[in-house]
């Protein structure tokens, strides 16, 4: 009796998949086609655990029977957040192949794009938005992949985002762009970036403050000789 100790899932089959033992899986699978897409407690398949735990052989074997590809869980994730989120590269170049939803929205109106811009998944980012994911799209908070990006200086991606013609001036529901939250978290090169391409450092955010007057130290100067050349 194994219980319920050390497992995930109360699906067998799931538990496989997440901890990679690919031969039981397969066997099971094998012997009973409907487990490839039996749902457990939080309505995650087989697939969704083996994208968390990155086993690529068991998503290309499961993608090859055909299972469904955008499954949401009980949190609306898709198998393609969740590789996305968890920076499995590979897994995310199989399930965009199969036709994986690039701008799928889970209950927090999060697209995978979001939490590669935030996680700094830099190459997941390049494939999601090649592929044809929107660099615009708003969250429940009515944040861009963008304002993520930002917030955390994540200078590559905030690049690439540019590069892929993200807005630099969508207002958040606190009416922060993604360049108040670079000055307000002092992420100079950020900022500097934003400036470059076009963000607005007099925009006022719902209390009233600008980029400028929430950049610290030598930031606002830095920032005023950029747009007043």
């Amino acid at each position: 009796m194994t219980g319920r100790h050390g497992t995930v899932s109360n699906v067998e089959v799931c538990n496989f998949a997440y901890t990679g033992k690919f031969e039981e899986l397969k066997q099971s699978i094998l012997s009973d086609k409907t487990l490839a897409c039996k749902t457990d407690q939080d309505r995650r398949t087989a697939l969704h655990w083996a994208c968390s735990a990155g086993h690529t052989n068991i998503v290309e074997f499961l993608l090859d029977l055909g299972v469904e590809v955008n499954l949401q869980d009980d949190a609306s994730w898709t198998p393609l957040h969740i590789a996305a989120s968890a920076g499995r590269e590979e897994i995310v170049r199989s399930l965009i192949s199969k036709g994986a939803q690039l701008n799928s929205v889970n209950q927090n109106g999060c697209t995978p794009l979001h939490y590669a811009a935030s996680k700094d998944r830099y190459e997941i980012a390049l494939m999601l938005l090649e592929n044809g994911a929107d660099p615009n799209v708003t969250d429940k908070y009515e944040s861009t992949p963008l304002h993520r990006a930002s917030a955390k200086g994540n200078y590559r991606l905030i690049k690439l985002l540019l590069e892929q013609s993200a807005s630099t001036n969508i207002q958040d529901s606190q009416g922060n762009t993604p360049l108040h939250l670079a000055c307000d978290e002092e992420r100079v090169e950020a900022a500097k970036m934003l400036v470059e391409h076009g963000a607005s450092i007099y925009i006022e955010n719902k209390e009233e403050k600008t980029p400028l007057q929430l950049a610290k130290g030598g930031l606002g100067k830095l920032l005023r000789q950029i747009v007043e050349g």
